[in-house]
């Protein structure tokens, strides 16, 4: 890294760059910039593996799609890390299950510059606007996204050149710059005459500079082109404006009001509120808004529902645009709030609002009827064919607003509610948006609009214990901007508890807080809804399904998804994937608030016991369908087939215990603090076996150390040892030997003292394994094969095939490789006996590792790729680098000096990731094969 270190910046529109000052970068070739692309275009967002995969090579990935995904974004992080250092603004990619997240300033990628600049266009005078617009056009270097795979698109990066091009020859028209418009248009028109928005603006640019008969020319080009590709007339927008050339009437502003005066309001109706100052984001939700009124303007029906939990910025959001897009409706603007969710005053009601908007377009107080129905149809009379703006916030449902949308095109209504009203898109075609909480960036922006800079880490601080949800990012800011006494520290301080953080989130009005915001969308809950809601405050689950909501909540399966759709209707649970609903942080907050208040003793006492019920018997069903089961551990009777979700194989049960692992450590948690040993002690036995399938040193670490601690504590004999048999099974899978052998003897002891001939058996088989760790051989193989003898005798196969796989282990390293290649055969034949497929894969190694020792390197690469076929397909990632690791040695014995590079490469990215400890054996083989 040199001392000139700078966060990098991203080149996405013209050939895909990663950019060093302005200097572009080395990071690979197609499939490598095609991952950066994805990233960039989502900036500070997740982007999942399976998207990737699906981006980078369709319908067809290669088996190893997941491995060269890891491995490219490793080397991406290499590349940032050598020319970013540790600059505090570069940029990262994290792991974000279920994928990969860029976290980087917008305003360090080219498309995210550009749609700013779009945005601060709109809101300037024509003169600075065009200056802006051609910045923002020069930012493109030839075709967007090129050098990626084919199969990469974004045809938004199209959609977004032509906005931000016609914004420009928009301002530049109102500058009165006709002759060079002419010039730059008329080719494009030819080339394109199905664009209507280049020709209307080249029609205009002819008709101002006089070329009147050019201008009609034009129109009937267009005109034909349209009707013999598509069969229709040109839109709306075009003949109006072949109207007004026809006529000789268009002024150099756009009028586009050509009704009668007597059916004129002389002075447009404008009820906005006053927007916020600025709008922290919402690029995507900004360009949604224009998509729809683009819509309204080309005569289509435009009605849009804008919905989000309370607090999440739904009124401010379409205010600001409502602002930023007045001259869209020359007629002018309605709003009204319908009080929908106000926890003083009732839901206004059709007729109430029906005043208030005829009034605003100029009826006489007189003149108003008095039947509703006559007041619908005197308003809607009144709004056909205008072109305006309707705003109904804060509404309740769907009845409440069906009166008041306006007949017909040209006009546009916008709707916000907490509830996503999904009924208007049944009934009236309403396009939905629901909105989500700001990008970090995002959110760091507007807390400084408010309070001013703090330090970079104080205010992402600030971000995130806010949740990036826009209310309680206002309220921070305007606590720091009130206090002088007051320090972003402190604050950080003040939220970093969770059991303040509500309370430093409310402000002295009763209900402008954000515990205010939640509870009233809480109270409209229907009552058994409500009731579930309670219960998920319990225990403090990241997201909960339908099998999970069910067995809490004491009801079917069927009522309990009933119940998670209408909670996340009124959008106090957010639908994570398929029958997964996660609450927001701050909703997590006040959900346990409100359950602490709300719920007796007993009742949560007895949610508790079921959520650990729950968790013991899923989990046992899980984990036998993917690994032999020693333990005498049984919850598989505990819930019927119909209260499981349902799990036909490994693969099934490994996506469980993936998407489940975060609540069943949070269920743990609660049992342990609940002082429940017994139950944690045995649902930490139930859950190691899916950390010594898929281990992750620091999670298997501390689920087993909260199980043992139970069982110590418990006094449960059984329970301790099962527990130090687990700690000590980390120690051999990561090669960790202090204290290791220490857990074998004790657990043996333990064993022993209670007389458990096959508890026995198990311990011996790792204290055996403990010696072979510390190079002990001649005693670790004198008590395996003790092991072997004593499951021999009893038939036990789980038990025999662990016996015989871990003394061919101690064998190899002795140096026995005959005795232990027989070992491991027959290890292998009881692995596929039984399913495992875990054990499979070490045996397929360790038989690998034989053959090569023995000169049998055809043998040794055939039993190493199956294996790694075998790690590919189940997603064993740690095993996977073990074995390239071997692949590579094989290659190497075998002269293969670029295959062997390779392997060691790619077992280097994944040790990198799921075992940096061992990285640096990987490394030392790399170097000395360039020696």
């Amino acid at each position: 890294m040199g001392e000139n270190a700078s966060p990098a910046s991203f080149q996405l529109l013209g050939p895909v760059r990663l950019l060093h000052g302005e200097k572009p970068v080395p990071v690979g070739g197609p499939g490598v910039r095609g991952l950066l692309a994805l990233l960039a275009l989502k900036v500070n967002k997740v982007v999942g593996l399976d998207e990737i995969i699906d981006a980078l090579w369709g319908h067809d990935p290669p088996a190893t799609a997941r491995t060269i995904v890891h491995g490219n974004v490793s080397h991406l992080r290499r590349v940032l890390r050598d020319i970013q250092g540790d600059h505090p603004q570069g940029a990262q990619i994290l792991t974000a299950p279920p994928g990969y997240q860029l976290t980087v300033d917008p305003g360090r990628i080219d498309v995210h510059r550009a749609r700013s600049v779009l945005e601060q266009a709109s809101t300037a005078e024509p003169g600075k606007a065009s200056i802006l617009l051609a910045g923002a056009l020069a930012l493109w270097q030839g075709p967007a996204l090129a050098g990626v795979p084919g199969s990469v698109r974004a045809p938004e990066l199209e959609d977004l050149r032509l906005a931000v091009h016609g914004a420009r020859v928009d301002a530049d028209l109102e500058l009165g710059r006709h002759a060079e418009l002419i010039v730059e248009l008329s080719p494009m028109v030819r080339a394109d005459p199905l664009s209507e928005r280049t020709a209307g603006q080249l029609m205009r640019a002819l008709y101002h500079a006089g070329r009147r008969g050019d201008a009609l020319e034009l129109y009937r080009t267009v005109s034909r082109a349209t009707l013999r590709t598509l069969g229709v007339e040109p839109g709306a927008d075009l003949r109006w404006l072949h109207e007004r050339v026809l006529n000789d009437d268009l002024p150099v502003k756009i009028v586009t009001d050509t009704r009668p005066k007597s059916e004129q309001v002389t002075t447009p109706v404008q009820q906005l509120p006053p927007a916020v100052p600025n709008l922290a984001g919402r690029e995507a939700d900004l360009a949604w808004l224009d998509e729809l009124s683009e819509r309204a303007e080309a005569g289509e029906t435009a009605v849009g529902v804008v919905s989000g939990t309370a607090g999440i910025g739904k009124s401010s959001l379409v205010v600001w645009w409502a602002h930023r897009s007045a001259r869209r409706f020359p007629d002018g603007i309605l709003f009204a709030s319908l009080r929908g969710f106000d926890p003083h005053h009732p839901p206004l009601e059709p007729a109430e609002l029906l005043t208030q908007f005829l009034l605003g377009l100029g009826v006489p107080v007189e003149g108003i009827p008095e039947q509703v129905h006559e007041r619908i149809a005197l308003y809607r009379s009144m709004i056909a064919g205008r072109r305006m703006l309707v705003i109904l916030d804060n509404v309740r449902s769907a009845e409440q607003v069906r009166p008041l949308l306006p007949p017909g095109s040209r006009s546009m209504t916008l709707v916000t509610s907490r509830s996503r009203l999904d009924g208007l898109a049944v009934s009236n075609a309403a396009k939905l948006r629901v909105l989500g909480t700001l990008a970090p960036g995002d959110a760091v922006r507007l807390i400084e609009e408010l309070a001013g800079p703090a330090g970079f880490d104080l205010n992402h601080a600030l971000a995130r214990l806010c949740g990036y949800l826009p209310l309680a990012l206002r309220i921070a800011g305007a606590r720091l901007a009130a206090s002088a006494q007051w320090s972003a520290q402190d604050l950080v301080d003040e939220l970093g508890n969770e059991r303040t953080r509500l309370a430093a989130l409310d402000v002295d009005g009763p209900d402008d807080g954000v515990r205010a915001a939640f509870d009233v969308s809480f109270r409209g809950l229907p009552p058994d809804v409500a009731d579930t809601f309670l219960r998920l405050g319990v225990v403090q689950c990241v997201s909960a399904g339908s099998y999970l909501t069910a067995a809490i909540s004491g009801i079917t399966v069927p009522e309990a998804r009933r119940h998670l759709r209408v909670l996340a209707a009124h959008n106090l649970l957010t639908e994570t994937g398929r029958d997964a609903f996660g609450p927001h942080d701050l909703v997590r907050l006040f959900l346990r608030e409100l359950a602490e208040n709300e719920l007796d003793a007993i009742d949560r006492k007895a949610v508790l016991s079921r959520s650990v019920r729950y968790y013991q018997a899923v989990a046992d069903r899980a984990r036998r369908l993917m690994l032999r089961i020693v333990d005498p551990l049984d919850f598989t009777g505990v819930l019927t087939d119909a209260q499981t979700p349902p799990m036909r194989g490994f693969s099934e049960a490994q996506d469980w215990f993936a998407a489940e692992w975060e609540n069943l450590m949070e269920v743990l948690d609660a049992a342990r603090a609940a002082g429940r040993h017994d139950d944690v002690w045995r649902l930490a036995r139930v859950a190691h076996t899916y950390r010594a399938v898929y281990p992750l040193l620091d999670e298997w670490t501390r689920l087993v150390e909260i199980g043992l601690e139970a069982a110590e504590r418990s006094g449960d004999v059984l329970g301790r040892c099962w527990m130090l048999i687990s700690r000590c099974a980390i120690a051999l899978t990561f090669e960790l030997p202090q204290g290791c052998l220490a857990d074998a003897e004790r657990a043996l002891e333990l064993a022993s003292a209670v007389g458990d001939k096959r508890l026995m058996v198990s311990a011996n088989i790792h204290l055996g394994s403990a010696l072979t760790l510390l190079g002990r051989h001649d005693e670790a193989i004198a008590t395996l094969r003790q092991a072997v003898e004593e499951t021999d005798r009893t038939g036990d196969l789980e038990l025999r095939g662990q016996a015989l796989n871990n003394c061919a282990e101690a064998e190899k390293r002795a140096g026995r490789f005959i005795e232990a290649i027989g070992h491991q055969v027959v290890s292998l034949e009881i692995d596929r006996t039984l399913g495992d497929d875990s054990y499979v894969v070490v045996s397929l190694n360790n038989l690998a590792e034989l053959s090569m020792k023995i000169g049998e390197l055809a043998a040794a690469e055939r039993y190493v790729w199956e294996a790694i076929d075998l790690t590919i397909s189940r997603r064993f990632l740690l095993q996977e680098g073990v074995l390239r690791l071997t692949l590579g040695r094989v290659l190497r014995a075998k002269s293969e000096m670029d295959g062997a590079r390779e392997q060691f490469g790619l077992a280097l990215k994944i040790y990198e990731d799921a075992n940096p400890r061992l990285s640096g054996l990987v490394q030392a083989e790399i170097t000395d094969l360039g020696q």
